[in-house]
């Protein structure tokens, strides 16, 4: 794990200091009248000050996965991480580390980077020529016209950055929350065997999503809608989320399937010193997490018609392809799967309050050869298809909040994932509004 030490940008003050204050009482009775086990009101997934609150209290506050090492293999390596009014560059240096700098001009203002990814030396600002180190360090300014124009007052404004088990994840506050470094031990022990410093992307997909953030995140963290996934049901057990007492009778044969699936998964995992236990501290903890190891129908090896590999190359150190999938969900923003054959990182970023960028990366062994070794098309097959069904979902909701209609629904049983990211959600806020 590495962290980058130089300062991060300054807080610039809460929005609630320059809120009128009859408008931030409106937003903490809000809060403070929120629900248990029912749905938000519809303020929080269509005002454009919430959004603004969001944007400041957990999207400014926390950590927040930006991408992987496969998108940043050599030095000069960049991404572009856009959420909310923010852009970050997020850069490989000489050294290996990675850096997180604003992707702000200090001059006047401009975006330094306007690709999503590429490879860079210096960077260079395409308005006047600025030119910044991959430090962020001001190194040519061009006639200042200024006889006391002093470059190291104007390098780029840089953010934390922790690189974990090859994730990369950002922090824009001016001290990140201290518990991520615990829940990065929870982790690392489940992604390390499939080494992501060995892998490179096959494929990467970019879905604008008519919605508001919250409602992407509240679709992933159930399967009550699965139903509605069925090239997804073919190896994700759609009994995903129950436990005995909430099977319905259609799905009973196919939950005993499940359960002996699982047996035979952690029988291997034992065998073979890997990690599988359930993990659950979503809302009990501030870089909430849930992982585990869990089995897959058919052959059980990967996201296919069959459950089989749809790679030849297994990953990193692991010992079979039948290792079902290792699932991982991080607050606020983040879910990945790890198989023995591929990895795939879903990340979301807010763009205002009713549209969210899903970009969903799937990584193979850094010596698999397409064609050869997988067949693009079929690797990326369940997971475009069930990105676009979740889109659908996903608007259907948003639609449904923007209606005077619109109240609170209570959650099902199946989705007591769901409250728990909105619980974790609003003690955030509240915190940040205490």
């Amino acid at each position: 794990m590495t962290t980058s030490v130089n300062a991060p940008l300054s807080a610039r003050g809460k929005l609630a200091s320059t809120m009128p204050a009859e408008q931030l009482a409106e937003i903490t009775e809000l809060f403070a009248l929120r629900r248990t086990g029912y749905s938000l009101d519809a303020p929080f997934y269509t005002d454009p000050t919430i959004f603004k609150l969001d944007m400041e209290a957990i999207f400014g506050q926390h950590w927040i996965f930006a991408g992987s090492v496969a998108e940043l293999p050599e030095p000069g390596d960049y991404i572009t991480v856009d959420y909310g009014p923010y852009s970050l560059i997020v850069l490989r240096t000489d050294e290996g580390d990675v850096n997180v700098l604003h992707n702000v001009c200090r001059h006047r203002g401009a975006r330094v980077l306007t690709e999503a990814a590429g490879s860079t030396g210096n960077l260079v600002c395409g308005y006047h020529s600025w030119t910044y180190s991959p430090e962020g360090n001001l190194i040519h300014a061009s006639a200042p016209g200024e006889a006391k124009f002093d470059k190291n007052c104007f390098a780029l404004k840089r953010a934390h950055s922790r690189e974990v088990a090859g994730l990369i994840f950002v922090c824009i506050a001016d001290v990140p929350p201290a518990d991520f470094d615990e829940t990065a031990k929870i982790f690392e022990p489940y992604l390390a065997p499939h080494d992501l410093a060995k892998t490179k992307i096959a494929y990467q997909q970019n879905i604008i999503e008519e919605g508001n953030w919250k409602l992407v995140m509240e679709n992933n963290r159930e399967c009550y809608h699965c139903d509605g996934h069925p090239e997804l049901a073919c190896s994700l057990f759609p009994t995903w989320g129950l436990t005995e007492g909430l099977i319905p009778t259609h799905l009973e044969e196919v939950w005993d399937r499940n359960k002996q699936a699982q047996s035979s998964l952690e029988e291997r995992c034992r065998r073979y010193g890997l990690p599988y236990e359930v993990v659950e501290e979503l809302d009990t903890r501030v870089a909430g997490i849930r992982i585990s190891r869990e089995s897959l129908d058919g052959e059980g090896e990967s996201f296919s018609a069959d459950g089989r590999r749809l790679s030849k190359k297994l990953l990193g150190d692991l010992p079979d392809f039948r290792l079902g999938r290792c699932s991982m969900h991080l607050q606020p923003n983040s879910w990945f799967h790890f198989l023995g054959d591929h990895v795939i990182t879903f990340g979301v970023f807010p763009i205002n309050e009713h549209q969210s960028l899903v970009r969903t990366t799937w990584l193979v062994a850094d010596d698999a050869e397409e064609g050869v070794d997988y067949d693009l098309d079929k690797l990326t097959y369940t997971w475009k298809q069930t990105n676009l069904q979740d889109k659908a979902f996903v608007e259907l909701c948003q639609q449904g909040a923007a209606s005077p209609a619109y109240e609170p629904g209570p959650y099902m049983k199946s989705e007591y994932q769901v409250e728990a990211f909105i619980n974790w959600y609003v003690q955030r806020v509240q915190e940040h509004l205490a």
